[in-house]
């Protein structure tokens, strides 16, 4: 696409996409009362899933002036006390409903949203049960487990008329936003290449790792609601918790935990939240001798796009981690740790007032819930985070099927890879469905 059309396209694009999805009213809790959020004019959120990104995320809306915490959900009981402490430590009371099953939060009407903290392989399931009971959502990334789920996730939102906020929450720092709009901006000209660097190996957290035989599962986890609808399998520490992203029926190694973030960056930089590649290659390397962990350890995935761009998104293969753009007039990086470029006087250049310009944020959480408030766009909607995880979901399959994926970007479907294309969703175990 020629620079000026994309420009022009990301100018109007937002706009237009975020008034489509707006209800012709705004809530009174929207409003305020000299810039005071009194209790009953908060956001009430409850948060379902509250161990490690999810206390996280329970810590970061409990910061939040115009969100009231008033619940949450855990099947491991020891989390779930966590969060309820936290939660009523920070308001002084003994207000905070603990459940353990979801379909009871989301039964109440007095609650206008939720946080979904769960792994990859609850998404599909618990996202699209709480759009459709009327629920905004604060989801993590990836978008789903699988391309389908996915899917599914933004035809809920568009549905029911839903605010979704993906948790890729770079596109709320300075860095990255700076980054992407010198580059989309054409600050080091037109891109050629991008390259994608994001942590190897399949990390042992906690120790976890060594504890991959079978032994019986802990009282306080309710371990066969865990499994859901992936495939029965004995409980061990390392397929749980924190590790479970290490096995391909609930994660997608550290391909599919980090797409979510620096392919997210790449793509927003190059304007290509509303597409995707053309053709899609990867190799991966495995443990063989894992009980547990199946996904791969290191991985190089090419993605070539329909303007010639060629996104290298690899794993395990360097330390310096980031998003590189290569422009024909040098190169912007940007990562958590900063920003760099060549030349380096790009970085001193100004975004003019006529030039694209994203919206700025400073806190993820808060977005979300000014949207919630406003009914409109969020910086990170389901249509936009399962754009940024296609070229992971499509380098994962084509890994694991050692075959070359064609992708076309506007159907959002495989061509000609029947065993490809099967890999797009998986089998759920009953009884859960979408």
């Amino acid at each position: 696409m020629p620079r000026t059309d994309r420009r022009d396209f990301l100018k109007t694009a937002g706009g237009t996409l975020g008034a489509a999805l707006c209800p012709a009213f705004v809530p009174a809790r929207a409003l305020g009362r000299d810039g005071v959020v009194a209790p009953g004019d908060r956001i009430t959120v409850a948060c379902i899933g509250t161990g490690w990104q999810g206390g996280n995320n329970v810590d970061s809306f409990l910061e939040q002036p115009s969100a009231q915490v008033v619940a949450a959900c855990d099947i491991d009981s020891d989390h779930l006390e966590s969060a309820r402490q936290a939660i009523n430590r920070k308001y002084g009371n003994q207000d905070c409903k603990t459940y353990h099953e979801f379909e009871e939060v989301l039964a109440r009407k007095d609650i206008d949203a939720v946080m979904l903290a769960v792994p990859d392989h609850w998404h599909g399931v618990l996202s699209t049960a709480a759009l459709a009971s009327g629920k905004d959502v604060y989801g993590e990334k990836p978008l789903a487990q699988n391309f389908a789920e996915g899917r599914a996730i933004c035809e809920a939102v568009e549905r029911y008329q839903r605010v979704w906020q993906t948790g890729s929450w770079q596109r709320s720092r300075d860095d990255f936003r700076r980054a992407c709009e010198l580059v989309v901006n054409g600050r080091i000209g037109k891109i050629t290449r991008v390259k994608v660097v994001l942590p190897g190996g399949l990390t042992d957290f906690d120790g976890l790792g060594d504890h991959d035989s079978p032994v019986p599962p802990p009282k306080t986890l309710d371990y066969k609601r865990w499994l859901g609808p992936a495939p029965e399998a004995p409980y061990c520490p390392a397929r749980v918790h924190k590790t479970w992203r290490w096995n391909l029926d609930y994660g997608g190694g550290m391909l599919m935990d980090w797409v979510g973030h620096h392919v997210d960056t790449a793509h927003w930089g190059l304007g290509y939240d509303q597409t995707g590649p053309i053709e899609v290659t990867g190799t991966g390397q495995f443990l063989p001798s894992h009980r547990v962990w199946n996904a791969p350890s290191r991985f190089k995935v090419s993605a070539r796009y329909a303007t010639g761009v060629v996104m290298e998104i690899s794993g395990g293969h360097e330390a310096k981690q980031g998003v590189t753009w290569y422009g024909e007039e040098g190169w912007i990086w940007v990562d958590r740790s900063g920003i760099d470029a060549q030349p380096r006087s790009v970085l001193m250049s100004r975004i003019r007032p006529d030039e694209i310009r994203f919206e700025r944020s400073t806190n993820h959480h808060r977005q979300f819930l000014e949207c919630v408030k406003s009914r409109r766009r969020t910086l990170t909607p389901p249509d936009v985070a399962l754009r940024s995880a296609t070229p992971g979901y499509l380098g994962l399959i084509s890994i694991l099927t050692n075959t070359r994926i064609l992708w076309n970007p506007d159907q959002q479907k495989i061509v000609d890879n029947p065993a490809a294309e099967r890999l797009l969703s998986r089998p759920m175990r009953g009884p859960w469905h979408l």
